[in-house]
């Protein structure tokens, strides 16, 4: 790139004084003003806000049970020691904390001169119950068994006589809850709780209902199975879990009054119990609603419920019962229809424009009795019908896909159940009526709706709701090419279409937390939402899984299903690198801590199973465009992986590392007698993966990498410019070539627009992204998966720049170091951190090239353009122009 001239504009926001500067964005456990956090140790963050180049060197925090005590400067419940760091958290042990409180806390931080002193306002957050023995209602349910079909009813009426100043309630199902007070639902929180192994571990949510509770009250709700009680056949065995049972709760209703004084409404068998208009729900078949079967006013406390019977009270079904809190799963969207095809006066075909996760709002009128399907999928025939062919296969099958225990019986079934199929029947009457499943959802870009009479639908009649586990959205990338910035637009549409209360796979024929999927997507993930709270939630549901013999099973949750040699390491690294990228990102090692036994564990089992010390089971190079990597070879560099992440692990939390380096060198002396061709500079059978995936991890000699890395981008070049692997290519071929200056060849494979590539996607209409490259695999695959879609993250980190130095943490040492290539004339991509936004922008006009940095207060950055620039510590806008041919 010719220089014809340099200007460096600081557009200074770094004055002498520090005055300016002030505390913001304070949150205790990442959430701003949380109620029912139960944990022990309590993290508390915050950010800075001002224009001075003031950097944090310590905090100190304060916490009182009353506001008034903490500006007083008299905490009655914790003054912390002065903590010297510079990152904006504090994780503090505080064994005062009661349950179901309010707690009122600041911080206090010095720069490294203490000259400067900063207290932040005043926060709270609330507690929840910290433990299952601290609860004092019971878990209830009806006397049905888990074969049958209509859900479970319940109410409680109450009379409250005294001024209330707040009222919480915490609820807790085995299967999923919606509940009323006095006919209102309580959040517009879907799908609660979140899924695990119902066994072992449970949720409960903390709602606040205040502003819902009267004199005369009625506490209802209404249980759906969810994967708790799958009553269908399915592949992965889940009619067949060990925890299945009918549906029930536990609830704690707590009222705190004016005069201080408390009440607790209990669940118990006071509650009186019944079934109504929902007769049947299923995760993958769907729901069934007779609007004919709802007593009228069965929510409200008017309504006599003297024909309803006692609830039963039941033991716990898991030893452990803790908070959620992660974001729930919300209504994110709501998406009006592309278009509307109509079949006949019964029969007709949605398209919604758009691939996504949820399900539809239905209005319709017709007579007493008349029944209504919604068939959801994501094809459609040539002949214009809903196209469902691809995943019944799945479904109520027996045969090669469905292994039963010994002795097990298949379920009661019904073997007209449809896979993603909602029926309403209709009440009657002069009005519309309206349906909105509650407790399934579905993957779909088209609705086929049928009636059992004439019916006449119209664009207002329905809508798609679009839901995900609600994560703010914190990064963005657009770009000057409409094909790149469409392949992003479509990943986050597939990251959110897969994500409710764990990461999954699809959410039209599976639902299931395949273990790599969730890591190879885990920086596109993290570098454009806040999962924090969601990853390491799942990462409590590995220790969960992990069985005696030490083993994980391929998908997180499971009921039994995948503890298979076909699954392998490469899937089980999702539990070594998520925690790493939680640490890289979040500068948090909780994950990291509380997993640590379960691998130990698991890198025992591994070591049992080696043979002449190899490791070589597994799957490997997931779908490959083409050319299969060998299975062993990356079984083994991922054994390799394991120890070198282990090895970290051990150092950040004060454990002796030396055991697991010693056999991370034992292991990469193996793979590269046994797998690499140093003459030949070659991997393996020389795939585009095998080339990557040793450079990535580190496994490659040194004096070889160099050459390792041309060797792939000649490979690629030589491929003209198409990709050839699989999944685990989709994330490392594209990262490696960057790190070795081979911008160009990523941007022309990622600007492809015939297949194998993710162009090709585009040009055929899709909005997210499918599971495979191929044509004949396209057809019939699942066409919402996210795990080839680490290319957006490639984006973000490289065409706009946006990275960190390999050893920091917390994006607190930024690097900018964008791609200035001539194929695209602007990129823009923007990154919140733990301490603010990072922005970088570049754009071409004419001969000029422009670029446009923001870091936030208390980062430092190195920004590279035709020199090295240092910015920081403070809140920068860097603005560089520089004159090109």
């Amino acid at each position: 790139m010719k220089k014809t001239a340099l200007l460096f504009l600081f557009l200074l926001h770094c004055f002498i004084s520090n005055a300016d500067t002030h505390i913001i964005n304070l949150k205790c456990e990442f959430l701003t003003e949380p109620i029912g956090v139960d944990s022990h140790n309590p993290r508390f963050s915050w950010q800075f806000k001002g224009k001075s180049n003031f950097q944090q060197n310590s905090y100190l925090v304060e916490i009182a049970s009353k506001k008034h005590l903490l500006n007083q400067g008299k905490a009655d419940i914790l003054i912390s020691e002065e903590i010297n760091t510079t990152q904006p958290i504090a994780v503090i042990p505080i064994n005062n904390l009661q349950d179901k409180s309010r707690y009122y806390w600041r911080v206090t931080v010095w720069d490294k001169a203490k000259k400067t002193k900063i207290t932040s306002p005043a926060s709270w957050f609330e507690t929840g119950i910290k433990s299952l023995s601290s609860w004092k209602a019971s878990w209830i349910t009806d006397n049905q068994n888990m074969d049958f079909r209509p859900s479970p009813l319940f109410r409680k009426t109450f009379t409250v006589q005294k001024k209330i100043k707040y009222a919480r309630l915490y609820v807790s199902a085995a299967g999923y809850y919606e509940i009323f007070l006095n006919g209102d639902k309580v959040s517009n929180h879907i799908l609660d709780p979140g899924y695990t192994h119902f066994n072992k571990r449970l949720l409960y949510v903390t709602h606040d209902v205040t502003t819902l509770i009267k004199n005369k009250n009625c506490i209802s709700a209404v249980l759906g199975n969810g994967w708790y009680n799958i009553q269908s056949l399915a592949v992965w065995n889940f009619d067949q879990a060990e925890w299945r049972n009918r549906p029930r709760f536990i609830s704690e209703l707590e009222i705190v009054y004016v005069d201080g004084s408390r009440e607790t409404i209990l669940s118990d068998s006071s509650w009186r119990t019944a079934t109504g208009p929902y007769r049947f729900n299923n995760l993958y078949s769907g729901e069934i609603i007779d609007a004919n079967k709802e007593e009228t006013g069965w929510k409200n406390h008017t309504f006599d419920d003297s024909n309803w019977e006692n609830a039963i009270e039941v033991i716990s079904p898991a030893p452990i019962l803790e908070s959620q809190i992660m974001p729930a799963i919300k209504i994110t969207e709501e998406i009006a229809p592309k278009s509307i095809k109509k079949i006949s006066d019964r029969i007709y075909v949605v398209d919604f424009g758009y691939n996504s996760a949820g399900f539809c709002r239905f209005s319709v009128k017709g007579q007493k009795g008349m029944k209504v399907t919604l068939k959801y999928g994501e094809k459609i025939n040539p002949e214009g019908r809903l196209d469902q062919n691809f995943i019944n296969k799945y479904f109520q099958k027996e045969g090669p896909l469905v292994k039963r225990k010994e002795g097990a019986k298949p379920p009661v079934i019904d073997t007209n159940e449809i896979f993603q199929m909602d029926t309403y029947i209709v009440k009657g009457g002069t009005k519309k009526e309206t349906f909105v499943p509650s407790f399934s959802y579905k993957g779909f870009q088209f609705v086929e709706i049928e009636s059992s009479e004439p019916i006449q639908l119209t664009e207002k009649d329905i809508t798609a709701l679009f839901i995900h586990t609600d994560v703010k959205k914190i990064g963005n990338f657009s770009c000057s090419s409409e094909l790149l910035t469409k392949i992003y637009e479509a990943t986050m549409r597939a990251y959110k279409s897969n994500l409710h209360s764990i990461p999954t796979d699809c959410p039209q024929r599976e639902k299931n937390g395949w273990t790599a999927d969730a890591y190879i997507s885990i920086d596109l993930a993290l570098l454009n939402y806040d999962g924090l709270l969601v990853y390491e939630k799942w990462m409590r549901d590995f220790i969960d899984n992990q069985n005696s013999e030490g083993k994980i099973a391929g998908i997180v949750p499971s009921a039994g299903w995948g503890y298979i040699d076909w699954v392998g390491p490469t899937w089980d690294l999702a539990m070594f690198v998520i925690p790493d990228a939680l640490y890289r990102y979040y500068g948090q090692t909780r994950a990291i801590e509380q997993l640590y036994p379960t691998l130990e564990r698991y890198l025992s089992y591994l070591e049992s199973r080696e043979k002449d010390g190899m490791i070589t089971f597994g799957i490997g190079d997931w779908v490959p465009a083409k050319t299969k990597t060998p299975t062993d070879f990356t079984s083994m560099c991922t054994y390799y992986y394991d120890h070198v992440l282990m090895a970290k692990f051990a150092t950040l939390l004060g454990k002796d590392a030396s055991p697991y380096q010693r056999k991370a060198i034992e292991i990469r002396e193996i793979v590269n007698k046994r797998y690499f061709d140093p003459v030949r500079s070659l991997y393996a059978n020389g795939s585009q993966t095998s080339y990557a995936y040793p450079l990535y991890i580190g496994l490659a000699p040194d004096e070889h990498r160099k050459a390792l890395a041309g060797k792939l981008n000649e490979s690629i070049m030589n491929n003209n410019y198409y990709l050839d692997f699989g999944m685990m290519g989709s994330r490392y071929v594209p990262r490696v070539l960057s790190a070795y200056g081979y911008h160009e060849t990523v941007l022309k494979m990622a600007l492809k627009e015939d297949e194998p590539s993710w162009g090709s996607w585009i040009k055929k209409g899709l909005t997210t992204l499918p599971e495979w490259f191929q044509q004949e695999e396209y057809d019939k695959a699942s066409l919402n998966h996210v795990f080839l879609g680490d290319i957006s993250a490639w984006m973000l980190n490289f065409l706009a720049g946006i990275r960190q130095p390999d050893n920091a943490v917390g994006f607190q040492e930024i690097i900018i170091q964008p791609v200035y290539t001539k194929q695209l004339n602007s990129v823009k991509g923007e990154f919140i951190s733990l301490n603010g936004k990072i922005s970088s922008a570049w754009e071409r006009k004419g001969n000029k090239l422009q670029l446009i940095v923001r870091i936030p207060q208390n980062c430092t950055a190195t920004v590279y353009t035709n020199k090295t620039i240092k910015l920081g510590p403070g809140n920068y806008k860097f603005k560089w122009n520089e004159n090109v041919n």
